[in-house]
């Protein structure tokens, strides 16, 4: 097998299973270098799934085309509304953020099951009928190489979550809301003598954090699970998180992060057709994605720089 032909195998599912935890982490970058944890990125994905499929399997017939793409503007709403919770729980009652984030994880699987259960009768919903679908490029997908590798075979949630990451490091370094959004994350206290509002900064970015987590479950959901039930995530979440950690907190870090953890879920469903994985037990490719999560923080979380404040709750005139 030629090494173009393994190449056009592995990239393709790698940016599909990436995409997901790509919206993810870059929530969870906003958040964090606002200076709040958010451990509940996993239940703000379920959220997400929740929604994203419930909403597809509701209005299939009225949006048609469309509803995949209104289906994940609902739930990036609904998770954002979801993530006040823990918005309010850290910012305004300075509860534990990692208590809070656990809690949230709770929250969201327990109410997305017990709906699904009252609303299908059963444990999990119904397959939707308009999933995203993958795409060819007119015109990009005939160039030699580059079309088969980037252009052919691909979903277009997946060239969204490439370009977000590109306009998350635009939004955090190169504007204003920016700036004053890593100041509260760095400084609060120094950021508030100049007038920025620190709560409100970390509500703002907690919500833009519910959002893309939304985004990131709903994504998921209509690309790979087609359904909801209590295994539609499990762990993409963390890892997403994990991304943030490996990515030093940075939306191309975090991108590549991402693509990293793709790169290694893809492998459970490609590694058997290739020459170097074709003889590994399925069961070392389906743990990869975990083990090399729990490798890759053991081995950068000493040496990742977190924002300063991050974890601590801000009481406005102490010292």
């Amino acid at each position: 097998m030629e090494f173009i032909d393994i190449l056009a195998r592995i990239i393709p599912p790698a940016i599909f299973f990436a995409s997901p935890l790509i919206f993810t982490a870059l929530g969870g970058v906003f958040s964090e270098r606002s200076g709040i944890i958010n451990i509940g990125l996993e239940g703000l994905m379920v959220m997400g799934a929740f929604v994203g499929i419930v909403f597809n399997l509701t209005f299939h017939e009225v949006l048609g085309d469309a509803t995949p793409w209104v289906s994940i503007i609902v739930a990036m709403v609904v998770s954002a509304i979801f993530a006040l919770v823990h918005a309010v729980a850290s910012i305004t009652f300075r509860a534990d953020q990692v208590v809070s984030g656990v809690a949230i994880n709770f929250l969201a699987l327990g109410v997305g099951l017990f709906l699904t259960k009252q609303w299908y009768d059963k444990g999990q919903t119904d397959m939707v009928d308009r999933p995203f679908y993958t795409i060819d490029i007119p015109v990009l997908n005939k160039i030699p190489i580059l079309g088969d590798l980037f252009f052919s075979g691909w979903y277009l949630t997946s060239y969204l979550a490439i370009i977000l990451a590109f306009a998350a490091w635009f939004i955090i370094y190169k504007t204003p809301f920016g700036l004053r959004l890593r100041s509260v994350g760095e400084h609060p206290m120094a950021a508030d003598t100049n007038g920025i509002n620190v709560y409100a900064m970390r509500y703002v970015a907690v919500m833009i954090s519910g959002a893309l987590g939304g985004l990131g479950g709903s994504v998921y959901a209509l690309t790979i699970a087609l359904n909801f039930s209590h295994a539609t995530i499990v762990g993409q979440g963390f890892m997403s998180l994990a991304a943030v950690i490996f990515g030093k907190w940075h939306p191309l870090g975090a991108l590549g992060a991402a693509i990293f953890f793709g790169l290694a879920q893809s492998l459970s469903i490609v590694g058997s057709s290739l020459p170097l994985l074709e003889d590994v037990p399925q069961i070392f490719l389906l743990i990869a994605p975990y083990v090399l999560t729990i490798l890759a923080l053991a081995g950068f979380i000493g040496r990742a720089e977190a924002p300063k404040s991050l974890g601590e709750a801000y009481v406005k005139g102490n010292r």
